[in-house]
This record gives C-alpha cells, sequence and structure tokens, in this order.
C-alpha cells in the first residue's frame, strides 16, 4: 500500500527517487530502514551492465544511497564479486571482464572480402570467446587502414556475425611501438631484453602480461602504457617465437621484428588452391618456341624466359629479335580477390638464407605461376626487335601460352657458351645460347655509351648446412650470364613502359632520382680523401661517377669508392609519376618481370592487359583511383624487407664469426662516428665495429664536417679507406653486433701506453702546468692543434671552391 515500506525498497528500483518527508512522518524512518539494506550482488551487476560509465565505487555508493559503515560492506561486496569473477577492478573503477567498457581503444583490422571494417578490441579480458567490433564509420571520419588505433565509442549489438558496433571518436595513432627479445624473469614480473643491436632499453612486463613466455625465451611484444617503474616503458607479450640459440631463428627474429606476414589466411589458401592452369583460350600459342629460363642454382621460382634470334628484316642488317617471357600472375590474381589484398598487404616476398616469405601462395609461387620446363604456362610476353648497335627498334607485347624447354642454371648458360656444354645445354648451343649472347653483345654496346652507374660490389652469398648452421660465407662470382638477363629484363621494362605511355594507360613507374647535393659533397670529400676527383660545376650524370669508379678501379680504395658512391644515392620508390631513373639513366623504366615476387610488377601487368584490350582481369577504376597509396605503401614494404634481409644476413655472420673469437682479421675503415670506427672484413665482408676505448690509450676528437677522427696526443688521423688489422672480441647472434678491437692501423701512429688522464710525478711532487715526466707534452698537444687546425682550414677550403 502507498506509503509502506515496500514502496520505498531498493528492490526493483535501482535509485529510489529524493523523498523530503517531515521528521514526524512514519514515512521517514521507513525510507531510512529501507536503505540502510545493502543490495544484492546482482543489482550490482545489473547496475554495472546497465551504466558501464558510473562503475566507481562512489558511484555505486551513490546509486545505493550507501552511506558511512555500510560503504565498509559495500566494499566486501565488490571484493568478493571480484574474486569469484564477475568483476575486474581496473584502478577506481569495476567493470565485467565479460563485457567491452563503452568507451574502448581499438586497432583496425584489414577490410574484409565484402569491405566491412572490423577491430579488435585490446581492452578485452574475458575468459570467452574475443568479441567481434563492426567499425562504422561516416563521412567526416579519418580514413582508417589496418594497425590504426582508434578511441570510440562502442554499443552491444545482436547483429549478424558481430557483437558490437563502434563509432570512431578519434584516431589515437597507428600500431604501437612493437619489441623483439628475449624474456627474463625476475622477482617481480619479468623484463625484455631487446635484440635490435641499436636499442639500449630494456622494457618491463606484469605478471599478467607475460603471455606464459618463459625464461631466455624469443617473444615479441607490444608497447602495453606509459613508463612503469625505474622509467622503463612497459610491454606486453604477443607472441612467443622459440628458443633464439636456434638456427632457424634467424629469420623468424627478423620476420617478427619487421612485422613481415609469414601466415596465409585460409581464404587466401583455399582461394589459391582453386586456381586450374590457364588454357589456350585467348591467347598467343608460343609453346614452339625455346624460351629458356636461366636462374640461380638454388632459385625458388622461374618467373621470366628469354629467347633470342638474329633479325632476317633486310631493313635491320645485323640486329636481332629477343623475346622475354613473365608468368601471367594477373590471370590467377585479380582485382579485389583475396589472393590480390593479400599481395598488396605483402608489397613483395622477402628472402633470408634458409626461407623464402612469398607474396603469393605456393600453388601460384611455385607452381602455376612458375615457368617449368616443359610445361604449358600463361605468359605475358614481349616482342623486342633491336639493331646491331643494340638500340630498341620496336616492341609489342602478347598474352600467350608457352612451354619452356629447359630451366638452366647460370653457370650452365655460361659454361655451354665458353665451350664446356654439359648433356642438358649441349642441344641449345647454336639454336639458344649463341644468339642470346649475340643480342647481348649488341646490348652491352649501347650500355656503355649510355653510361649506367658501374658499381662493382661483390654479392655475398651465406651457405647454409641441414641443420641451419652457416657452413661458408662466400663472394658470388658475376658472370656473362648474369648480365645477359640484367640487360634482357633492362630492355623489357623499358619496352613496357614505353608502351603504356604510348597508349596512355596509367602505371607505376620505377623511380630513382639523381643524388641530393649534400650526399656528393660527403662522396667528394671521400674521393679527395683517396687522392680522386669527382667533377663538379656542372649538371651531375652517371658519366661523372663513373669515371671515379673506373680511377679508383684496381686501388685500394676502390671498394671505399663504390661504397661510397653507393650511400650518396638515393632510394628508389615507385610512383604513378614518372621521374626518371637516374642510376639506370633511362628516362622511362617500370618493373614488369617479377610479377611472382612484386607487387608493382602485377600492377604493370594489369595495366598491359587494359591497354591491349586483353580481358576483364586489367586495371580496375579503384585501383588506378588509390595508385598513389599503392606506391607508398609498396615502397614501403620493400624497405622493410630490405632492412630484415640486412639484418638477418648481419646475425647469420655474427653467428660465423662467434666460433673465432680471439682471432685477427684485416678489413677497411668503412665508416667513421664519434663513438667509434666501422671496419668492413675481407675475409667475410661482415661490418664490425671498434669502439672509442678499442682504438688507443688517447682521446680522440671527432670531426663531423671531414668524417674523421684525431688523436689527441699522437695527431692520428683517423679515416675511412684505411688499411686495418683487428681482433674480434665479440659477436652476438642473437643482435648481428660484431665487436672489434684495433691492433694496427695503416700508416698511424696508434698510442699503445696506459691513458694519461691527468699529469703523473712523484708521490707528493707537484707538477707545473704543462709539463710532463718527459716534458715533451706541450709539444705533442702543440703538434696535434697545428694538424687539427690545418685538416679543418683545407676542409673549408674545399667546400668554398665548390661553391
Amino acid at each position: 500500500m502507498r506509503g509502506s515500506c515496500a514502496t520505498f525498497s531498493p528492490e526493483g528500483a535501482v535509485r529510489p527517487d529524493r523523498y523530503t518527508f517531515p521528521d514526524d512522518d512514519p514515512r521517514s524512518a521507513c525510507y531510512l530502514r529501507a536503505m540502510s539494506q545493502l543490495p544484492t550482488k546482482a543489482q550490482i551487476l545489473d547496475w554495472i551492465s546497465e551504466n558501464p560509465t558510473l562503475t566507481a565505487k562512489r558511484d555505486i555508493a551513490k546509486a545505493f544511497d550507501i552511506k558511512g559503515a555500510d560503504r565498509i560492506d559495500l566494499k566486501r561486496i565488490l571484493k568478493e564479486l571480484e574474486a569469484e569473477g564477475h568483476l575486474e577492478k581496473r584502478k577506481k573503477t569495476y567493470r565485467d571482464p565479460d563485457r567491452l567498457p563503452p568507451v574502448s581503444v581499438l586497432q583496425v583490422r584489414a577490410p574484409s572480402r565484402d569491405g566491412d571494417l572490423y577491430a579488435q578490441p585490446l581492452e578485452w579480458h574475458g575468459a570467452g570467446v574475443e568479441p567481434v567490433v563492426l567499425v562504422i564509420t561516416r563521412a567526416s571520419d579519418p580514413a582508417l587502414g589496418e594497425g590504426d588505433r582508434i578511441l570510440a565509442r562502442l554499443t552491444a549489438v545482436h547483429g549478424d556475425g558481430h557483437n558490437y558496433e563502434a563509432r570512431v571518436i578519434r584516431r589515437i595513432g597507428s600500431s604501437p611501438r612493437k619489441v623483439v627479445g628475449i624474456f627474463r624473469k625476475d622477482s617481480e614480473s619479468g623484463r625484455i631484453l631487446p635484440i635490435d643491436k641499436g636499442a639500449a632499453t630494456e622494457w618491463t612486463v606484469a605478471p599478467d602480461a607475460t603471455g606464459g613466455a618463459k625464461e631466455g625465451e624469443l617473444v615479441e611484444a607490444e608497447q602495453a602504457g606509459p613508463k612503469g617503474r625505474l622509467g622503463l616503458p612497459r610491454a606486453r607479450i604477443t607472441a612467443r617465437i622459440g628458443d633464439p640459440t636456434e638456427p632457424k631463428a634467424v629469420s623468424l627474429i627478423a620476420i617478427h621484428q619487421h612485422g613481415i606476414p609469414d601466415d596465409f589466411p585460409e581464404e587466401v589458401l583455399a582461394e589459391a588452391d582453386r586456381m586450374k592452369p590457364a588454357g589456350l583460350s585467348g591467347r598467343e600459342d608460343l609453346r614452339d618456341l625455346p624460351l629458356v629460363t636461366i636462374d640461380p642454382e638454388d632459385a625458388r621460382d622461374h618467373d621470366d624466359a628469354v629467347f633470342a634470334e638474329p633479325d632476317t628484316d633486310p631493313k635491320n642488317e645485323g640486329g636481332h629479335v629477343i623475346w622475354v617471357a613473365i608468368a601471367d600472375v594477373a590471370h590467377y590474381v585479380t582485382p579485389g580477390s583475396e589472393l590480390d589484398r593479400e599481395a598488396r598487404r605483402r608489397g613483395n616476398s622477402s628472402y633470408f638464407p634458409d626461407r623464402v616469405v612469398p607474396m603469393l601462395p605456393d600453388r601460384l609461387s611455385g607452381d602455376l605461376c612458375s615457368l617449368h620446363e616443359g610445361v604449358p604456362r600463361a605468359c605475358i610476353a614481349a616482342r623486342i626487335v633491336i639493331d646491331a648497335s643494340g638500340e630498341k627498334k620496336s616492341a609489342r607485347f602478347v598474352r600467350g601460352l608457352m612451354r619452356s624447354p629447359a630451366s638452366l642454371t647460370y653457370q650452365q648458360a655460361q659454361a655451354a657458351k665458353d665451350g664446356n656444354p654439359d648433356e642438358k645445354t649441349a642441344p641449345f648451343v647454336e639454336t639458344v645460347i649463341e644468339p642470346l649472347y649475340a643480342a647481348y653483345a649488341a646490348l652491352k654496346s649501347a650500355r656503355e655509351r649510355r653510361q649506367p652507374l658501374d658499381l662493382d660490389l661483390p654479392e655475398r652469398r651465406i651457405r647454409l648446412g641441414e641443420d641451419g648452421v652457416v657452413e661458408s660465407v662466400n663472394f658470388t662470382e658475376r658472370l656473362d650470364a648474369h648480365r645477359l638477363i640484367e640487360e634482357f629484363m633492362i630492355l623489357a621494362n623499358v619496352a613496357t613502359a614505353e608502351k603504356l605511355i604510348e597508349k596512355k594507360t596509367p602505371l607505376l613507374f620505377r623511380v630513382h632520382e639523381e643524388p641530393p647535393q649534400d650526399k656528393l659533397e660527403s662522396l667528394r670529400d671521400t674521393a679527395d680523401a683517396a687522392g680522386l676527383t669527382l667533377a663538379k660545376g656542372q649538371v651531375l650524370e652517371t658519366a661523372h661517377l663513373n669515371r671515379l669508379l673506373h680511377e679508383a678501379a684496381g686501388r685500394d680504395e676502390s671498394e671505399l669508392i663504390n661504397l661510397a658512391t653507393l650511400r650518396a644515392m638515393t632510394q628508389a620508390y615507385y610512383s604513378p609519376k614518372n621521374f626518371g631513373h637516374f642510376g639506370l639513366a633511362l628516362r622511362n623504366y617500370a618493373h614488369f618481370t617479377s610479377p611472382i615476387r612484386r607487387y608493382a610488377d602485377l600492377v604493370v601487368h594489369r595495366a598491359l592487359v587494359t591497354a591491349h584490350g586483353w580481358g576483364e582481369d586489367g586495371l580496375s577504376e579503384q585501383e588506378i583511383e588509390k595508385l598513389d597509396a599503392t606506391a607508398t605503401h609498396i615502397s614501403e614494404t620493400e624497405r622493410r624487407s630490405m632492412t630484415a634481409e640486412r639484418d638477418t644476413t648481419d646475425r647469420y655472420l655474427a653467428s660465423y664469426l662467434s666460433e673465432r673469437i680471439g682471432a685477427e682479421f684485416t678489413g677497411r675503415i668503412s665508416g667513421v662516428a664519434k663513438f667509434g670506427v666501422f671496419v668492413k672484413l675481407d675475409e667475410t665482408g661482415a661490418d664490425g665495429l671498434v669502439p672509442i676505448r678499442n682504438l688507443g690509450n688517447e682521446f680522440f676528437h671527432f670531426d663531423r664536417d671531414a668524417g674523421t677522427l684525431m688523436g689527441a696526443n699522437t695527431g692520428t688521423i683517423v679515416m675511412p679507406g684505411m688499411r686495418a688489422t683487428v681482433k674480434l672480441v665479440e659477436a652476438a647472434p642473437v643482435t648481428g653486433g660484431i665487436g672489434l678491437e684495433l691492433l694496427t692501423l695503416e700508416e698511424a701512429d696508434i698510442d699503445r701506453g696506459p691513458r694519461r688522464t691527468q699529469r703523473r710525478g712523484k708521490p707528493g711532487q707537484h707538477v707545473p702546468k704543462g709539463k710532463g715526466p718527459k716534458g715533451k707534452a706541450p709539444e705533442r698537444r702543440k703538434l696535434v692543434r697545428t694538424k687539427r687546425k690545418d685538416a679543418k682550414t683545407a676542409t673549408k677550403r674545399k667546400r668554398s671552391a665548390r661553391t
């Protein structure tokens, strides 16, 4: 009845209306008596569920009008709910661990097949299956991509395939900082020691963020919050990689460290498995054309084949007809497919000594799109006519079906040309191999006139045993067979770019811009120090750089000048705008020859399909609209792979040298920094660091402009190019770091005496300022100051003369 205690009981109402009664009204005592009753656990859980933004203890107490000593009982109930797993306490608030907070941080995933955007909740702590969150975007929202982090407002729904819908509040950055390192347990929680040789900061790991990692295990982690104790960043382990001492962990470290995708989603593999070999329909029959593949001995795929023959046109006497056939990947990987999305995400294949991380599943890269011997394969081929001097006269492209009669190695092709054919190459010497080399001779003459950059940098080859341990490190011999294939591929790439420009079809160019002035100045300084000259005061051409390289050839400084020239170059990249290729001295250049391992080449193949009207699998309007974004993305993935491959090589070299600690090596200084010098070892090509403390027992002054170090006592100037003998003192396979100690330095006086940090005399004896035991310190310091002044003056004069 009205006014009874039941009317004011909190049962059935989360928060009663705020009644005011006169003190003598009997309802007042009834109300107070009802309010002294604590809410049930179910009522508290219902409140938290319906009011997820008001979950602090004070909010709950206010909701149920709990005051005074009753707050102690409320605290006890909340702790019981937490212990039972119904609630999770985060700072001063409580929440249901099986529900997401109404405002959450999410990480955006790749778009689904239907174009829907889903996100991973980063604040999920429930015991069940992680909820699916669909991001509902508005026109005013920022463009979102895979890996972006957003702050979003969530609404629980019972939708088809998802549990929450998210509205973007703001984007808060891309993927969090990640680290790959060794997990170490300590008394409180754990730490991660980064394996990156450039990282010195450890990361702390909370007890509930270890992901089950074991002591000494290699793990991948991401930053989980602001800096914690001792000012170290906090981390949450996201993946356990395994034992870091296992030889096959070397490439895995780089793959995880650089975020290279190495597992194909099931839907991508399923789509690849459904593919069937292409037939002759709509294609030109090239199966009788003896297109051979020429690849390294350990080639994992064969995506290009070549053939050449003399041109029978009397108007082109001495000319050649060259065929370059490339696997027709565009037939299998069509725009908007699962294969296409994954290939674009990867951007390219990544190659390591023990494995390859392919851009496409093996069903394509190792089978349908690999030009195997004796098997019909779909291809896009360029028929290019050159004259006797190697200049291109014409080119046409066909979509065809080919069947390679032979898969050869570089060594086989070269041996056959040199008069030592084996059973496989003997039938092809006159009909295939000799015409190929004849066409190459013409292309070589054209190359000499064009003068592309002619760097001489031997390729290092790491051989692994079956157990994954490095057996040897050698430099591969560069044969004419290598150069032949290189020139044929360049010719095909040029013909492709020019054909698409002619047909006014959008494409991706391979761009290499000329080096910036500051890098050229550094190269000139290096050349001057070696007694060589780089032309100045004119528009730079590759011929000027080649003249410098040829002058250095045969001298001790040759490798140094080649490396310095390489470092002066800009990074090549992809662009829908044509800025030319400086290094190759070409106006028009596009990548056409490796669509198995480069997404850029696949885009160019589609452009050819569109330009020639070969089918519906050409460039779509959507692709054309996002060519800029695609170019930026695949340029970044290319750099990512190059860095990962280089880091892997460093780690394998460190592993190889780790058994030779204490051994002496000869090498050459390849770089100078304030903290020490880098020495490239002659035997393996590995780069090791001589820390400044291991240079000698004196202080060294660093001249940033000249790129040199000068000893304070001896006046010794240490610069790139100097020959050195070093002792190996450290080789860390996990980081790839190699530490060296300097033993001798070409034409240099290294101070091996005790380090002179103060003036010395007999105990209690006063040593006048500027006087040492032998009285020679002032003269020595004066000499050093004079040398330093002369070196700076010479540098200023050189720079002044250039400007």
